[in-house]
Formats: C-alpha cells, sequence, structure tokens
C-alpha cells in the first residue's frame, strides 16, 4: 500500500523531475516508510512506500528490471503474489525478492496486458516498457486502488490523489458542471472518469490503459461481473447460497491475511465487521487487534454502537481498543479530514474514518474493514421498491429514493452558468440500467452501485483516511470472486429480511445472533448529520466568503436559507443538504482551487 505518481512527454522534452517530486511529497503520508524517483528521457515516476510485504530493500520501488526492460510503480496488495511467483518461477523468471510488486512486473512479462486476469486483489499499477516506449496504468476490478489522470497537450501526468496532480501545477481547476451535477444528485459521488474538476480525470475501475510513446491511447474494461441468473446455479435452495457464499468470504478474509505484518480488524459492531472478525478467529488468529469508534451525542443522536462491538470483542477475546472522540476534537480534525480527501466526500463517516485511522496507526499498519457488503449483497432501503421492474421501470424508483434533488431542484441551488441543460444524473442511470447483463431492476440497481457509487463514496472514503495516516484497510467484501457469486444470488433472496438476507443467514452461522438481529447500523458522527456550534460556523464562514462568492457555484438567498434553518432540509438518505454545499465549498478553499 503506498502512493505513486508519475509524468509522461510526448512533446521530445524530458519529464519535468521537479514536478514529479512535487507530487511524491504531496503523497508522503500513504507512504511513509521510503520514497524513490526514477527518471529516464520522457518518462519519470515518483513512490512513497508503506512496508508491508518484503520489508526489505528489495521491495524498493519505482522497481527496475533491466532484464527484462521493465520499470513499475505500484500501489496495493497482490493477495495470490505467493502461488503466481511459484508459477513465473516454473516458467523460468528469477526473483531477488518476495515482494508482490516484483510478481506483477514479471507477470506483466509473461502475460502482457493479461496479467490483470491473473491478479487477485487491490491495486493501480503503471509499467513503463523501456523498447517500446509504451506505459500502461492499470486499475483494479472494483476500484479499491485509486488512480488520477491530468493531461494537457503533449503530456500525461498520473497519481495516486488529486491533490498531488495539484501539487505538480498547471491543472485545469475550472469546475465541471456535469460533475456537479452528479455530486448534487449522488450525495458527492461523482462516477469515472469524471472528477469535479475539468483538468482532471480517473481512470475507472477494471481498466487497462496503454499509451504509445507518441501519446496515443487506448484502454479496455477487462472485468465486469453479470447480474444474472447462471445456470451453473439453476436449482440452488436458500441453503446451497449460504454455502457458497460462506465458503466464498472464508477465501476473501484468508486471503487478506497475507502480509508481513499484524493485521487487525476496523470493528464498527455490525454484520459487515463483526463477520469478518469471526471468520479470522476460526481462522485461527489470536489475540486480533480490533479498533471501535464513537462520538458524543448531539441533537438527541447516539454517537456510538460500542454495546455491539464490545459483544464480539468478548465473544473472540481481541485485543479491542475503545475510541471515543470529544466534540472538540471533532472540530479540531474537520480541516485535516476535507485535506486528506482526494475529491470531496460529504458522508459523516469520512471524519468518523479519519479519527479512527489515526489511532489505530499508531498500533499496526493493515487492517481488514467491512466496506462493501450493503453494495453487493442488497443492504439499502432504495432496493425494495424496485422489486419485480424490469431494469427500465427502475429508473424513476431508483432515482427518486436514492437522489439527493432532482433535475428541477438544481435550478434552486446553482447559479446560471453552472446548469446543464438536461438532467445528465438521470440520464447516467438510465443508461446504466439499460446495459445488458441485469436481469432486473434490482440487479440493476446493484450493479450501478457496486461499480459506481460504491467505488467513490465508502472505498474511496477508506482509502483516503487509512492512507493519510499510512494505515493498509483491506476490504474482503470486495473480493471479485465474492462479487461474482453475490450478482447471480436472485434478487428475493437478497432482499429478504429487510436487505442482505443471504448474509444475515450466513452470519448466523458464525457470530452471535443480538449483532445480526438488530436496526442497521453504521459509524454515526452526529454533529456532521445535525449542524450547530463549530462545525456549523465552519460551514456558514466557508460559504459566505469571499472566494465563495467570487467562485459563485450556489445561489445566494438558497445558501442563506439553509444557513438560518441549517437542520430542516435533509436529502433523501437524511443527509444535510447544508454540508453538502459546505463541504465542497471547503474541500475547494482547502486545496488552493479559486
Amino acid at each position: 500500500m503506498c502512493g505513486l505518481c508519475g509524468e509522461i512527454r510526448f512533446d521530445g522534452r524530458s519529464a519535468d523531475v521537479s514536478a514529479v517530486l512535487r507530487m511524491s511529497q504531496s503523497l508522503a503520508r500513504r507512504g511513509p516508510d521510503g520514497e524513490g524517483v526514477w527518471a529516464q528521457g520522457p518518462v519519470a515516476f515518483g513512490h512513497r512506500r508503506l512496508s508491508v510485504i518484503d520489508l526489505s530493500p528489495c521491495g524498493a520501488q519505482p522497481m527496475q528490471d533491466p532484464d527484462l526492460g521493465l520499470t513499475a510503480v505500484f500501489n496495493g496488495c497482490v493477495y495470490n503474489y505467493p502461488q503466481l511467483r511459484e508459477e513465473l518461477i516454473g516458467h523460468g523468471y528469477r526473483f531477488v525478492g518476495t515482494s508482490d510488486t516484483e510478481v506483477i512486473v514479471k507477470g506483466y512479462h509473461r502475460w502482457g496486458l493479461d496479467v490483470v486476469d491473473h491478479l487477485v486483489g487491490m491495486f493501480a499499477v503503471v509499467v513503463h516498457e523501456r523498447d517500446s516506449g509504451r506505459t500502461v496504468l492499470m486499475r483494479d476490478r472494483l476500484g479499491v486502488k485509486p488512480l488520477y489522470l491530468a493531461e494537457t497537450p503533449g503530456r500525461l501526468r498520473f497519481a495516486s490523489s488529486l491533490p498531488a496532480l495539484l501539487a505538480a501545477g498547471d491543472v485545469d481547476t475550472t469546475i465541471d458542471p456535469v460533475a456537479l451535477h452528479h455530486y448534487l444528485s449522488w450525495h458527492a459521488v461523482v462516477p469515472a472518469p469524471r472528477t469535479v474538476l475539468q483538468g482532471v480525470r480517473k481512470l475507472p475501475p477494471a481498466t487497462v490503459r496503454v499509451v504509445e510513446a507518441d501519446g496515443s491511447s487506448r484502454e479496455h474494461r477487462y472485468w465486469a461481473p453479470d447480474h444474472v441468473r447462471r445456470e451453473e446455479f439453476a436449482g440452488f435452495s436458500e441453503r446451497d447460497w449460504e454455502d457458497a457464499v460462506l465458503e466464498r468470504l472464508r477465501t476473501s478474509v484468508r486471503r487478506r491475511l497475507v502480509s508481513d505484518v499484524p493485521v487487525g480488524v476496523l470493528l464498527s459492531g455490525g454484520l459487515d465487521s463483526s463477520l469478518i472478525t469471526g471468520l479470522l478467529a476460526e481462522e485461527g488468529q489470536r489475540d486480533l487487534a480490533t479498533y471501535s469508534i464513537g462520538f458524543e451525542s448531539v441533537g438527541g443522536r447516539e454517537g456510538d454502537e460500542f454495546a455491539y462491538s464490545d459483544v464480539i470483542a468478548e465473544r473472540y477475546a481481541t485485543d479491542h481498543h475503545r475510541i471515543r472522540v470529544t466534540g472538540d476534537e471533532l472540530v479540531g480534525a474537520l480541516s485535516d479530514t476535507v485535506a486528506a480527501m482526494a475529491e470531496p466526500m460529504v458522508s459523516h463517516d469520512v471524519v468518523a474514518f479519519y479519527l479512527l485511522s489515526q489511532q489505530v496507526s499508531q498500533t499496526i499498519k493493515v487492517v481488514q474493514s467491512g466496506q462493501g457488503a450493503d453494495e453487493v449483497f442488497g443492504g439499502y432501503h432504495w432496493y425494495p421498491p424496485l422489486a419485480g421492474l424490469t431494469p427500465q421501470q427502475g429508473v424513476e424508483a431508483y432515482a427518486r429514493a436514492f437522489f439527493d434533488r432532482d433535475h428541477a431542484g438544481m435550478a434552486q441551488v446553482l447559479q446560471p452558468q453552472w446548469l446543464t441543460s438536461t438532467d445528465v444524473s438521470r440520464e447516467f442511470v438510465a443508461e446504466h440500467f439499460a446495459r445488458p447483463g441485469a436481469d432486473t431492476a434490482v440487479d440493476a440497481a446493484l450493479r450501478l452501485d457496486t461499480e459506481v457509487m460504491l467505488v467513490d463514496d465508502p472505498v474511496k472514503r477508506v482509502d483516503n483516511t487509512t492512507m493519510a495516516w499510512g494505515l493498509e484497510a483491506r476490504v474482503p467484501f470486495l473480493d471479485h470472486e465474492l462479487v461474482e457469486l453475490a450478482a447471480a444470488v436472485p434478487p428475493q433472496m437478497q432482499l429478504s429480511e429487510d436487505g442482505k438476507g443471504v448474509l444475515k443467514r450466513v452470519g448466523r452461522r458464525v457470530i452471535p445472533r443480538e449483532v445480526i438481529d438488530r436496526p442497521k447500523g453504521y459509524f454515526p458522527v452526529p454533529a456532521i448529520t445535525h449542524l450547530e456550534g463549530k462545525v456549523l460556523g465552519l460551514v456558514r464562514d466557508a460559504l459566505t466568503s469571499e472566494a465563495a462568492r467570487a467562485r459563485g457555484l450556489f445561489r445566494p438567498e438558497h445558501v442563506d436559507a439553509l444557513v438560518r434553518d441549517p437542520n430542516a432540509e435533509l436529502t433523501p438518505l437524511r443527509g444535510n443538504k447544508l454540508w453538502q454545499l459546505g463541504l465542497l465549498e471547503l474541500w475547494l478553499q482547502q486545496h488552493g482551487i479559486d
């Protein structure tokens, strides 16, 4: 787990190493254990290392293999690297170390672009071929690891975060109106390849991009699970599905134990992280380090779920850490949390994960986390209204339950120059729902949320906040083979028991029932869902600042109305609409965007 960056020139000039160094410095917190820069003519790579596998200098990056003519930078973890290493040795390759990075380099030489089909894990990889001048960029199937791009005539830059590209300079920071529409519709989700800035894009998940020496490029998507009923599962009973999911989940959790340092768990007390803890205990993990966070109550809303995480910690005798955060600590961390965001994210969970990661990183380097289960196994409240509908019929129901505001509502929020002429967010959903490979509206929604919302909300949230403290987070529910299996589960089984029916039945076979048979929980951060005091003051000051007035994104009368009654307008997902606007402005100001 690390941070990577680089520049490729196509105009006959040498790569700007100073720009790469500025990007690398911006990424320093992602990789506190080492740094490296490599440059050769028009190409330069930078890397920040978090040592988790092969702690020796043999795992340092950028990694060069002069015999194969390859140089690579890599962020992530390949869980099946020991098996791939043995396979490559059988093909005659020699290894100098034991890192997964070296396996990727030699695997690329052996399999070319098809190397991605062999990798099980989370990864963003960039490989340069010395002899052809070609550079290849690759991102993992579920987009767990980020890869941002900034292209100008004659040049391509890439980095693990958007702010790193800003640090390099010469980025078009104009707001992208389409991305802004998505941000205000999907509670801050901006689907790849867009970002909120015109000059920065992101490589979509499960995508390989090939950039030739002359600057021409092509890309292809190499993986996409079909959300359809498959012949191989015809006749499966509920018990058969439970057995299959449990076995696949066991494999996923086991895979994510691959490490040369200890692995802990972020334990919220809900089904997902509790199930991971129980399965790790089955794997023989003793004195497993687990971590839970809680906040002060605000506006009558409780701020912790320690009662449930305690049940799991006691059941499995974990080395449990309760972390309680005061209101002052929360306010004090907001600025740093916003700075850690690669893109603006409104979920109250962001500050929770940031503060949790800060504490966890003091005692451990690697954790498993429960993100992805709701999207993969149908845990959200907007799926049941889609039951029985075709994908085409489901577009309206999905938008009504999920979107923060409709297209008409945009005109009440945005200044006229920032309005798109059509409802681009609804059009995006309609196009996605119409794609082949989804039998029902529920299937289409699960596919959309897995491919888009999951990637640019919970997954990005966890990557940004953990890596801000040099902490590697692994997400077993996003093992691609588990996702493929879940995509084939009949919708009625996914939606049973108020959602995640199959996973709940699996859970009862592993962990205490009282953790499962209760209202759905989450990391509650009341001070952000209910704005008052210092947090409200931060938001108000940002939205009424000279920078905000000069930017002119939002209608002043709309902002004034929200500030007068800051908790009156909530989104269908119970998000605070004032926080949504304020967070965007805070992020833009934090990163020096005029």
